[in-house]
C-alpha cells in the first residue's frame, strides 16, 4: 500500500508571493487556454454580484488583476504594490470604513489565510449589512486530491488544525492549505468559522479543463481546440462533485442580512 506523510501548511517569506505574481503574469500572457478558463470562472463570480447593494466591489489578493476583465469597476488589491492595483492591503486590515464594501471577492486567497476567523471578522466590519463575501477556491474530491497533493506545490493540509485566532500580529508569513475551503464550507468541519455568516451559494465544480491546462506553473496537456469539449465534460461531471470536483464557488452574507 502506498503511504504518504501529509505535508504541513507552508509558512514562507512573503517575498515568495511577489515572485509568483511575476511568474503568473508571464504564464497568463503566453497561455490563451488559461485566459479562456479563467474567463469562465470570472463569469460565475459576476453572476453572484448584486448591484442593488450599496458600496464598492473589492477584490482581496488580486494578483495580476484579471478579475477586472469581467468586473471593470472592482477595486483590486494585494499585499505588494504593482502598477495595475488600486489598493495595497492584506486581508486582515482592509483600509475601508465599516459598511462601505458591497462585495468582497477572494480568488484562490482563502486557502492562504493562516487565520481565517481573523479575516472573517474584518470582512464583517467592512461589508454592507447586505454585503456578500465571494470565494473561489480549490475543491478536494476523489479525483482532485492526487493532483493538489502531489502535483501542485502547495499542501492540501487535509488534517491540519485550522487556526481560530481572531488576531494575527505582524510579520505575517506565507501560508497555504488547499483543503480549507472544502473542509469549512462543504464538510462543515469548523463550525465556529461560520458563526455570524449565512451561506447563500455553495457549489463544487468538476474542472478537468483547468487541471489539465497545467495552470500557471505547468504546460497545457491538451490542444486549445479541445477546451470546449472538456468544459462540456466538466458540466456533466459536476453532477458528482465528491468524485470529480476540483473548484468551488461560495458566497456568504452576514447572518440577518435582508
Amino acid at each position: 500500500m502506498l503511504t504518504h506523510q501529509p505535508k504541513p501548511p507552508l509558512n514562507l517569506s512573503l517575498e515568495r508571493h511577489q515572485i509568483e505574481i511575476q511568474r503568473n503574469k508571464s504564464a497568463w500572457e503566453r497561455k490563451p487556454v488559461l485566459r479562456q478558463i479563467y474567463a469562465s470562472f470570472y463569469e460565475r463570480i459576476a453572476r453572484l454580484i448584486d448591484r442593488s447593494i450599496a458600496g464598492r466591489i473589492l477584490e482581496i489578493g488580486s494578483g495580476i488583476g484579471n478579475l477586472k476583465s469581467q468586473l471593470p469597476d472592482a477595486l483590486s488589491s494585494d499585499v505588494f504594490f504593482n502598477p495595475w492595483l488600486d489598493v495595497v492591503s492584506d486581508a486582515y486590515e482592509i483600509p475601508f470604513a465599516g459598511g462601505t464594501i458591497s462585495h468582497l471577492v477572494l480568488f484562490d486567497v482563502f486557502h492562504h489565510l493562516e487565520a481565517p476567523k481573523c479575516f472573517l471578522k474584518e470582512a464583517r466590519r467592512v461589508l454592507n449589512a447586505r454585503g456578500r463575501l465571494i470565494l473561489f477556491e480549490p475543491y478536494i474530491s476523489g479525483c482532485s486530491f492526487p493532483v493538489y497533493q502531489w502535483v501542485h506545490p502547495e499542501p492540501v493540509a487535509w488534517r491540519a488544525e485550522i487556526n481560530l485566532t481572531e488576531s494575527l500580529p505582524r510579520p505575517r508569513n506565507y501560508y497555504a492549505a488547499q483543503g480549507n475551503a472544502t473542509r469549512v464550507f462543504f464538510r462543515r468541519e469548523c463550525p465556529p468559522l461560520l458563526d455570524g455568516w449565512t451561506i447563500l451559494h455553495g457549489e463544487a465544480l468538476a474542472s478537468f479543463s483547468y487541471l489539465l491546462s497545467g495552470g500557471f506553473s505547468k504546460p497545457c496537456f491538451y490542444p486549445r481546440g479541445c477546451l470546449h469539449w472538456l468544459q462540456r465534460l466538466d458540466q456533466v461531471l459536476s453532477n458528482w462533485p465528491k468524485v470529480f470536483g476540483a473548484r468551488c464557488l461560495v458566497a456568504l452574507t452576514p447572518t440577518g442580512a435582508k
